[in-house]
């Protein structure tokens, strides 16, 4: 009989009750009861220094949902994208069967005969903390700004310059409904994991879909593969009892009756608190969780895309049909590392251009953040030689005020080696490269047409002549265009 099992009527009388526990089952539930607080509780000063700086309650439940726990981090690639992400996993399991023996041996001449209660308090704080994590993950693809739809500069970049991760991200992206229905499945599976009676619903949902975002990280570099896992192993361990009960009944063919311990509430102050903090828990993870998430991609803004203005009219392609480097002519040369090759405009304040040159590459999953300019999904897990610029518009002057996206090559190669020599400039190299800017000016002679001047990174004066061109890619041509 599984330690989960208990008698079924509410007094909570007969004979389970007074069961005792193997040496064995007491040991493996020593081993989870320490093994959960660490997974559950956090314990890292950092996190609460966060969490009481966050800036409005939605950080707070945010704060309280996506708490992993972070003891050992391996500054390896395994570390960040393989089996070496699991280090921290391997540190609580010893700690957790270490802290079991001492555990054991103190209770040694204990006459505890099982954890009934304790266990019922595991049980369910295994429950909600997968739920809250599992409905924020979910809403995230609700409201589908996890993975955008590719911007047209991702469009343009060739399947071979993009990071396995992104490949993986961009076909989600372009399957917005996909992506709805991923998140509307993960927030209905962190519901049932609410409620007793359909926790087992939950868990097994749970379970399958995270085990496939865990093992899509794993292919696809993705770096959330710890977490997704974290989930997958709670929701078994989860189902357990429920797994012993269908063996017992389908294999050893003997008749089960499935038990559930559950403390009983003696008087009507421990119902109003129960059900009060169960209810107030339900309510702020679900409906108020989901307004808040709304509010702050849709109405702050807070998104992995940047909100700020474009040229009017001007999202697009363009051909670079003229160069000019210090007045001088340069032909298109597909290896020139300074002549453009062609432009993507999108319709929020983002120029790319193409040189024959290498950038550094960002490997991060384009967190949101609350500047345009640190917004950089679009050019995250990209290389291939495109640079992002961040734009501003001075209409009246019709000047564009640009800045490299790039963090890595706006700070600079030569102040961060600079930096590292000498850390009493860190701070000011940071300031300096935080406030650099080019400076372009503009012309529309036609709808189709842009003149752009200005002085490049170097100081060397440039003029470019760009010409949008009518590309249309298979994915934005609708189906019953292939048809005719």
């Amino acid at each position: 009989m599984s330690i989960l099992q208990t008698t079924p009527d509410k007094q909570q009388e007969g004979p389970f009750r007074k069961r005792i526990w193997t040496a064995a089952e007491k040991f493996l539930f020593r081993v989870l009861f320490i093994a959960a607080i660490f997974f559950i509780i956090p314990l890292e000063s950092r996190w609460y220094e966060q969490f009481f700086a966050s800036r409005s309650f939605f950080w707070y439940l945010s704060s309280l949902a996506g708490y992993r726990p972070n003891l050992v981090q391996l500054e390896t690639e395994s570390g960040r994208w393989g089996i070496g992400g699991y280090a921290a996993w391997g540190a609580i399991a010893l700690i957790a069967i270490a802290g079991a023996l001492i555990w054991s041996f103190i209770a040694r001449n204990s006459k505890r005969t099982n954890y009934n209660t304790l266990y019922y308090w595991t049980w369910t704080a295994i429950r909600y903390r997968i739920a809250l994590g599992i409905i924020a993950f979910g809403f995230l693809k609700v409201y589908p700004m996890q993975m955008p739809y590719p911007p047209l500069s991702n469009l343009l970049t060739d399947f071979g310059d993009y990071n396995t991760y992104k490949i993986y991200w961009q076909h989600v992206g372009v399957s917005i409904w996909y992506e709805i229905v991923l998140g509307y499945v993960e927030v209905i599976g962190g519901v049932l994991m609410l409620f007793r009676s359909t926790a087992a619903i939950g868990a097994l949902i749970n379970a399958g879909v995270l085990f496939n975002i865990a093992h899509a990280n794993f292919g696809y570099d993705g770096g959330v593969h710890v977490y997704s896992s974290f989930f997958v192993l709670f929701s078994l361990i989860i189902l357990i009892p429920y797994f012993i009960n269908l063996w017992k009944v389908f294999i050893r063919k003997e008749d089960t009756v499935p038990y559930h311990f559950y403390p009983v509430l003696k008087n009507k102050r421990q119902k109003i608190a129960f059900y009060g903090a169960k209810f107030l828990i339900v309510c702020a993870f679900t409906i108020l969780y989901a307004i808040l998430r709304y509010d702050v991609h849709y109405n702050d803004g807070y998104l992995k895309e940047p909100i700020n203005p474009s040229l009017p009219d001007a999202a697009g392609i363009y051909n670079v049909t003229e160069f000019r480097l210090n007045n001088k002519t340069l032909p298109y040369n597909p290896l020139d590392s300074v002549r453009w090759q062609n432009v993507a405009l999108e319709k929020w304040g983002t120029l790319a251009y193409k040189v024959h040159k290498p950038f550094s590459i960002s490997l991060n999953n384009g967190t949101p953040s609350l500047k345009n300019v640190d917004r950089n999904y679009e050019l995250a897990g990209i290389a291939g030689g495109r640079r992002f610029l961040y734009y501003e518009i001075d209409s009246v002057r019709q000047v564009l005020y640009l800045q490299d996206k790039n963090k890595k090559e706006r700070d600079g190669t030569e102040r961060s080696r600079s930096a590292r020599q000498n850390p009493g400039r860190r701070k000011a190299n940071e300031r300096d490269s935080a406030e650099k800017r080019l400076t372009w000016h503009y012309q529309r002679p036609s709808a189709t047409q842009i003149i752009l001047e200005g002085l490049n990174d170097n100081n060397d004066s440039i003029y470019v002549v760009l010409d949008k061109i009518d590309r249309p890619f298979p994915i934005q041509i609708k189906r019953s265009s292939f048809n005719k």
